[in-house]
């Protein structure tokens, strides 16, 4: 576990200035846990989340530091101790149902564009 990882290099008397974190949401969540914990600044992609790349589609909507930013227009890269990884992951299970599509529609409004041709909201 790449947490576990950290603690070891920093029990060991290591001094980090940046983490860059890349991959599963989870795993980038519990590592800015923890490196918020050890005063680590840390950097995040959330290239997982992107559809088209041209923020129309809204698959890529995330809140980071209270703020709807697109990942694929606004980032990749955020700090990691500023995005809200419960709603993201929360977002990314909602467009396994077409319900789901439809609930994000009505509560996000023309937040969520839709016309990606991949989420579905635009049908």
């Amino acid at each position: 576990m790449v947490t576990t990882k950290i603690e070891k290099l920093v029990e060991e008397g290591n001094k980090y200035d940046v983490c860059v974190a890349i991959g599963p949401m989870i795993m980038m969540k519990f590592t800015c846990l923890l490196t918020k914990k050890l005063e680590i600044p840390t950097i995040v992609s959330m290239n997982p989340i992107m559809v088209d790349g041209t923020g129309m589609c809204g698959a890529c909507r995330v809140i980071v530091g209270g703020e709807v930013k697109f990942a694929c227009v606004d980032g990749p890269e955020f700090d990691g101790h500023l995005v809200d990884f419960d709603n993201a992951m929360k977002r990314q299970q909602m467009y396994r149902t077409e319900e789901g599509r439809a609930i994000l529609k009505l509560q996000e409004g023309d937040t969520h564009h839709g016309g990606c041709g991949n989420c579905g909201g635009d049908n």
